[in-house]
């Protein structure tokens, strides 16, 4: 079979990871597949047997934004034409909402699968009032009216059923996969905190984030270990974690260690993993850390952890409020749950290619 992923660009983030890691998997099978990107950027390496197809936009004329869509959308199918030309896709999955936009309009996608990686409708609808709001509902409206979805996790139906329940039909709940193997491979190598006595954030720096009640939690724990912070952001978005640990006299105990590129070791060195978010699409942080045998602890919020956190690792989940989250921490440390790997596996990748590969059979099947 031939499937193809069409996605905005591979400059980073957790969609982009997802893409790669899904077509790898399938290629091992000894499929064909092509990721088609529409932009030049590129963060992460292509790989092996996975074919690429760069359809980027060049356009620096009049009304570049207002005509973007349509535009992009000719060139896609200007691109695709002579690509598929005698093996066309078997599947088709967009990815991340301009893409979404662009596939919508794109005649020869017309069978196209969505896939969901976060919370679209809430997302784009926020802080949007009046004939804005009304705007931006009737376009997402537009782009997923007849389209069939993919969602990482069962709680985007939610998100989505703002639209109308009419646009969950014959939608997939398929979670984002896992390679496991090599996480815990990557996880053994040496970690420059090894044997300190540490909780771990794995996030940007972002106000969706939380690190606000991330640190006030961590402060009322109890823990009188440090936390590290893994990730970036903007120089001001560092500087108001700073100045909140400063506040909270902390801030000897906060360890800014950057992005890192393999956060596995730091991962499994960790006491725990401690996620303050308001919105996950899935959360893919908390299975990686349990790929790396460590606790997690997190927010019981929309959309993905309640999905991940089931049987005896629901203790690590916590309200939206800083005094649960430090309860939470306290819980997971003084008794650690039990790790299932039987509910690790059904994160597992081939347990994720199969789900694909199913639904590639189908839509080969269906007029």
């Amino acid at each position: 079979m031939h499937i193809g992923f069409i996605i905005d660009g591979l400059a980073g983030g957790g969609a982009e990871r997802v893409v790669l890691t899904l077509a790898d998997g399938i290629a091992r099978r000894g499929h064909r597949v092509t990721i088609v990107s529409l932009r030049s950027a590129r963060a992460f390496p292509i790989p092996d047997g996975v074919d690429m197809l760069e359809v980027a936009d060049s356009y620096r004329g009049p009304l570049r934004r207002q005509l973007e869509i349509g535009r992009r959308a000719r060139q896609l199918e200007h691109a695709l034409s002579s690509y598929l030309a005698g093996n066309p896709f078997d599947l088709s999955i967009s990815n991340l909402p301009k893409t979404d936009r662009i596939v919508a309009a794109t005649p020869s996608l017309a069978k196209a699968w969505s896939c969901l990686h976060g919370a679209v409708v809430t997302t784009q609808l926020a802080n949007k009032r009046g004939f804005k709001r009304w705007l931006k509902r009737r376009q997402l409206a537009a782009t997923y009216r007849q389209r069939r979805l993919i969602l990482v996790s069962p709680g985007l139906a939610q998100d989505v059923a703002q639209l109308g329940a009419e646009y969950l039909q014959g939608s997939q709940i398929i979670p984002n996969p896992f390679d496991l193997e090599t996480i815990r491979r990557l996880a053994a190598l040496p970690c420059p905190m090894e044997g300190e006595d540490y909780l771990v954030h794995v996030g940007r720096f972002h106000p969706i984030k939380r690190h606000d009640r991330l640190l006030a939690a961590f402060r009322h724990s109890g823990f009188s270990g440090k936390l590290v912070l893994l990730g970036d952001g903007s120089t001001a978005e560092k500087q108001q974690i700073e100045k909140w640990a400063d506040d909270l006299g902390i801030a000897e105990r906060v360890v800014f260690a950057g992005f890192q590129d393999n956060p596995y070791p730091w991962l499994r060195a960790a006491r725990a993993l401690v996620l303050s978010s308001d919105s996950e699409g899935f959360g893919n942080v908390l299975v990686e850390a349990l790929a790396c045998g460590t606790p997690v602890v997190s927010t019981r919020c929309p959309f993905g952890p309640e999905s991940i956190l089931t049987g005896p690792l629901v203790t690590g989940l916590c309200d939206l409020n800083a005094p649960s989250l430090a309860a939470g921490i306290q819980r997971v440390l003084d008794a650690p749950p039990i790790i299932d790997e039987v509910a690790l596996a059904r994160f597992a990748l081939n347990t994720v290619v199969d789900a694909y590969l199913a639904l590639a059979e189908s839509s080969l099947e269906s007029p």
